[in-house]
């Protein structure tokens, strides 16, 4: 998936095609799975083809090469379609062949669950991103954030930035997903977070204070691992949300150019 997403950079595709590489790349890692499963089985099966392995009559399987038949078992046996024109023989390969059939069915489930759990890592990415977005563009004052409502919304937004950080722990192909539209990019968006924890710290209350402290040190670990799992710049927070954001052809700062104005 890094390796795709690097090559679309690389050749400075349009959005479009950027936004094609996650799933692109999702479908790459299932068919590699799925051919060296296939490949592999068929390795087993090669050395004792054909004389370990029942025929159906008329068929005309056995007069094929016997690395083709092979293929074709595996393929069979790891979509479990269970044809039944080719079958083992010999005691052993009727006991191991059909765990080839369990293996297709644990990676359909896997490649299903994958699919359901990375779209929401992907939503409460987004969701925080536009809501950066919508706050930038209200821009609320230091006397709008001093106030026990500014330190709720710095409490809820630390909370959302640890959730993305666990996300990309957890799901680090999350990363390799375009966000579309700068107002639902976070890499657009994330230095408006870190401008509010600076804002949030020079205020009077304790409790603003304190959620503000809070929100830069969620950013802070979310910095580290952004750095740490794919941009490594060994730079400060301020400098890997600056790369995360051109990696993602975005051009963010602590201040401004949050895509919600442009």
């Amino acid at each position: 998936m890094a390796a795709l997403w690097r090559l679309a950079r690389h050749l400075r595709a349009r959005r479009r095609v950027v936004g094609l590489v996650g799933p692109l790349a999702m479908v790459t890692v299932v068919g590699m799975w799925a051919v060296t499963i296939i490949l592999g089985w068929a390795i087993v099966y090669w050395p004792h083809m054909p004389e370990a392995f029942a025929f159906a009559p008329g068929s005309g399987l056995s007069q094929e090469p016997e690395l083709l038949d092979s293929v074709y078992l595996s393929l069979v046996m790891v979509a479990t379609l269970g044809l039944g024109d080719i079958v083992p023989a010999e005691g052993w390969l009727r006991v191991v062949s059909p765990l080839e059939a369990v293996i297709g069915f644990v990676l359909l489930t896997a490649t299903v669950s994958w699919v359901l759990e990375i779209y929401p890592t992907l939503t409460r990415r987004r969701v925080l991103a536009i809501r950066l977005a919508l706050l930038y563009r209200s821009d609320p004052s230091m006397q709008q954030l001093d106030c026990a409502a500014g330190a709720s919304l710095l409490a809820s937004l630390a909370t959302e930035v640890v959730r993305v950080r666990i996300d990309f722990t957890q799901y680090a192909e999350a990363y390799y997903f375009h966000d579309g539209e700068d107002h639902s990019s976070l890499a657009a968006t994330i230095g408006y977070a870190t401008h509010l924890a600076q804002r949030g710290q020079a205020a009077r209350r304790a409790d603003v204070r304190l959620m503000a402290a809070l929100l830069a040190g969620a950013l802070e670990d979310l910095a580290t691992i952004l750095d740490q799992r794919f941009l490594h710049t060994d730079g400060t927070p301020a400098e890997v949300f600056a790369a995360y954001a051109a990696d993602h052809g975005r051009h963010e700062s602590a201040d401004d150019n949050v895509g919600a104005r442009r």
